[in-house]
Parts: structure tokens; C-alpha cells; sequence
């Protein structure tokens, strides 16, 4: 077995939320998605993924995801891919947006190990034995940040997948999962959108 706590961490979420200039939330708040297939609820990890969720939130309060497309969806037989956000690609929507000028591109990869108080950033599992002791791995309904770098996630960009893909275990910042309307999330195609999202007290 690995131990998990032989891994030093160097830097810690203040570190990231301070330079990210980010109210750190610790809560495992829930959200929820109206989308024009449906409603769904997600529950956040903010206690295991303090910087990820915090950024989520500050970009939810800045509303920057009303209106935006589900972009990208992947099909395959056993897993669906649905990506949203905002699309970097999307010049029209930047240009539109200012609030985007003000946000960092990324955000540092994080990823909480079960025997560990504090989760890791800018690491990637390579040791396949490693996947056990992780906190979150991905299954059905989870919502994990895009990767925009080996060790960098996208700040604005996130993708939901369907059921489980033990392949990317421990490669991406898995920050919630819906817990009511997955049923609806498996239905969206590439012409829905978020109409509105709205924060848990």
C-alpha cells in the first residue's frame, strides 16, 4: 500500500486563494442548475477542494455560465462527456464579457487523499496504486474542472461524465457530483444551455 502521507505539501488553499484573490469556502454548498432540458442539483466539495469550488462559486456569483451552451458532449457507448463553461474559443462571448479579463485562465489541479488534511496541487497520479486512497474518483453525475495545462485546470471550464471512468481517476479536480436530476444531465445534447444557477444558502 502507498502512504499517502509521505507526500509533503509545499503550498496550502490560502496560498492559491490569496493569489487568486478568493473567499476560500470550505462548505460543501449545493447548487442548482436550470438548464433548458431540466433542473439538476449538485453538492460541492468544498472541504476537499477548497480553491476549485470557491473559483466555481465566484464564477457562478459573476454569472458568467447563464446562457452558455453545453459546448462539447462525447458520446460513447458505456459514458457520455458534457462539457461546459465558458469556451475559450468562444471570442465573441470574451470580448462581451469583462469579467473574464479579470479572472486568472487557471486555476492549480487539486486532489484530496483520503489519509491527508490538506489536498495536493499541481499533482497528477502516475502511480496506479495511488487511485485507492483517493477522496473523490469519478462516478456517475461527477463534475470536474477541463485541464488546461499537466498540472493546471481551466478556471471557467468543466465537464460532467455519466458514470464511472476509473481511467481519469486522480488527473482532475472531481469538485462535485449531482445528487438529483441525473436523469435530466444524461439527456442534454449540444444545442442545451444553463439558463440559471443558483447558490445554496
Amino acid at each position: 500500500m502507498v502512504q499517502a502521507c509521505s507526500y509533503k505539501n509545499k503550498i496550502d488553499s490560502n496560498y492559491y486563494c490569496q493569489k487568486l484573490k478568493l473567499s476560500c469556502n470550505e462548505s460543501n454548498k449545493v447548487v442548482y442548475f436550470k438548464t433548458t432540458k431540466g433542473d439538476f442539483e449538485i453538492k460541492l466539495f468544498g472541504k476537499d477542494n477548497p480553491v476549485t469550488v470557491s473559483n466555481f462559486l465566484e464564477n457562478i456569483n459573476n454569472s458568467i455560465y447563464v446562457n452558455q451552451k453545453f459546448y462539447k458532449i462525447i458520446n460513447f457507448p458505456q459514458i457520455k462527456f458534457i462539457h461546459g463553461g465558458v469556451n475559450p474559443e468562444n471570442e465573441l462571448y470574451i470580448e462581451r464579457n469583462q469579467t473574464l479579463n479579470k479572472i486568472s485562465p487557471s486555476i492549480p489541479l487539486e486532489i484530496k487523499f483520503k489519509e491527508e488534511i490538506k489536498p495536493r496541487y499541481n499533482y497528477q497520479i502516475k502511480n496506479p496504486n495511488e487511485i485507492e486512497n483517493l477522496v473523490n474518483i469519478f462516478e456517475s453525475g461527477s463534475i470536474a474542472m477541463v485541464k488546461s495545462g499537466k498540472n493546471e485546470s481551466s478556471s471557467t471550464e468543466f465537464f460532467f461524465v455519466t458514470s464511472k471512468i476509473p481511467e481519469l481517476d486522480g488527473r482532475y479536480s472531481i469538485f462535485g457530483k449531482i445528487i438529483k436530476g441525473l436523469d435530466v444531465l444524461k439527456k442534454i445534447n449540444e444545442a442545451d444551455y444553463i439558463k440559471a444557477i443558483r447558490i445554496s444558502n
